[in-house]
């Protein structure tokens, strides 16, 4: 048996598949996020800890036999996650997470150095981990000045279950300290923000074996000390692993809390102007461009707390049948957004509001607008050299067979649906504890799953669509102007 652990931004799930990637069960231990002030997104370290272990829990208690005879571990988890420790691996503050957007000026200034993006191959993004440092080193300099590691949110969860200060290239590709085209941290990057290559972890390729298990938690578990723990991915990376997006041309759509437009690519294509990210995979000697949303089914949770009816009602009053537009549009930059505009000041809107517009139409805006911010994320994947003809769809949005509609037609590209399974990070977790454990082929193990059906985009509509994007990408500027 081999388990996956995705540390995400609301829980961890724990995921146990067989030697034949059947997936066995599943736990889950819940997270909640800390917002004192505007802007702020934080997590006690001490919570993912106390949420993996009611997760390994819950697993351990379904399938006790199964689970002792787990051979591999990897992880997976939330990226760009500042979490600072003292000489003594203890928590100095809060985790500063990815959608925390405090570290703006910050960001900026780091931008404005070349060397950030000739040596990233990104922009500098208020999300990203080096903003937080120099933010912190800006406004708290006592905690700064303790500062002995910094590790993302799944390789604190690593150093509790191993003891080892460890990372991979996927998520450390996302912290602006890494040299991504050449796979190792960039001491000038790091002493940019006042730091050095010892205040990092030691990095290993995804697939490869990032410390073992303790003998404490092992006997606590009742499985081996020592089994190997994988390096493992950031979500994005994992879920590709877990979909076998991990070959030049293959890629997905992911509705979650956040959208993502995932490109695999053989070689390493920054073009930092596009806002597209530029990540070193998971697997070694393959890198990934994504197009990052930061409002995908946060935005219709918003409209459905506004409402006060559940998400699956708003989309259910749509019916079967893709709408054509209907003047109304939605901008889904309830906290910002990344691609294309790596603006965090940005908010969303509504225009085009008339008596007539009822619930159902704006549910039909926010399903929309989110569509076109993946059609931004296509033009700007384009730009950066990754040409796509079809996209899979994954993520707990994909469960609407409308959104999907929307976005093919958006994307005017096919979407295809795989077939039931949970292909998410967790699962691609468990697939790099795998390859880690028994040295299995990469590409052999991290196979693409049965397509279950595909969404064509709707041709008798494509002409309205595109005059709908053409007002939503007008509408950025316009909003822009009276927000900055």
């Amino acid at each position: 048996m081999y388990l996956g652990l995705d540390l995400g931004t609301s829980g961890v799930k724990a995921l146990l598949i067989d030697a034949g990637q059947t997936v066995v069960g599943s736990g889950h231990g819940s997270l909640d996020v800390s917002r004192p002030h505007p802007g702020w997104s934080e997590q006690d370290p001490s919570h993912w800890i106390r949420a993996c272990e009611d997760a390994i829990a819950e697993l351990k208690t379904s399938h006790p036999r199964q689970f002792a005879a787990v051979k591999g571990i990897g992880l997976s988890g939330q990226m760009h996650g500042a979490t600072l420790l003292d000489a003594a691996d203890e928590v100095l503050r809060p985790c500063i997470l990815w959608n925390d957007t405090r570290s703006h000026v910050e960001a900026a200034a780091l931008d404005a150095d070349p060397r950030f993006r000739a040596l990233t191959g990104n922009i500098v993004f208020p999300g990203f981990t080096a903003p937080k440092l120099a933010w912190v080193k800006n406004n708290e300099p006592a905690i700064f000045a303790k500062v002995a590691k910094v590790v993302l949110p799944k390789d604190f969860l690593r150093l509790w279950l191993t003891g080892e200060h460890i990372s991979e290239m996927s998520d450390s590709a996302g912290t602006s300290w890494l040299d991504v085209g050449q796979r190792r941290w960039s001491a000038d990057l790091l002493a940019a923000t006042f730091l050095d290559e010892k205040q990092m972890p030691s990095l290993v390729e995804g697939t490869h074996k990032a410390g073992g298990l303790r003998a404490e938690l092992a006997s606590k578990w009742g499985i081996g000390a020592g089994i190997p723990i994988a390096g493992g991915a950031g979500d994005n990376a994992a879920s590709a692993c877990g979909m076998g997006t991990v070959s030049a041309g293959h890629a997905f759509v992911s509705l979650g809390t956040s959208g993502v437009l995932f490109a695999a690519n053989a070689s390493y294509l920054p073009n930092p102007a596009s806002a597209v990210h530029t990540f070193c995979h998971a697997l070694p000697d393959t890198w990934h461009q994504m197009g990052v949303i930061l409002s995908a089914t946060d935005s219709l949770n918003w409209l459905s707390e506004i409402t006060g009816k559940g998400a699956g009602e708003l989309t259910s009053e749509l019916g079967d049948a893709l709408k054509a537009p209907s003047g109304v549009s939605f901008l889904p930059y309830l906290s910002g957004e990344r691609t294309p505009h790596n603006d965090s000041a940005i908010r969303g809107s509504f225009t085009g509001l008339a008596h007539e517009s009822s619930r159902a139409v704006l549910t039909q805006a926010v399903l929309e607008g989110v569509a076109f911010a993946f059609r931004d994320s296509l033009e700007a994947l384009k730009t950066a050299g990754t040409t796509l003809t079809r996209v899979t769809a994954i993520g707990g949005g994909s469960r609407s067979r409308y959104w999907l509609k929307a976005i093919a037609t958006a994307l005017q590209m096919p979407v295809d649906i795989p077939a039931d399974g949970d292909f998410g990070a967790a699962f691609g977790a468990a697939r790099l504890g795998l390859i880690a454990a028994t040295g299995a082929d990469p590409l052999t193990v991290c196979s693409a799953p049965r397509t279950d059906g595909t969404i064509e985009p709707d041709a008798a509509l494509g002409g309205a669509y595109a005059d709908a994007y053409h007002r939503y990408r007008a509408l950025y500027p316009a909003i822009r102007a009276v927000t900055a």
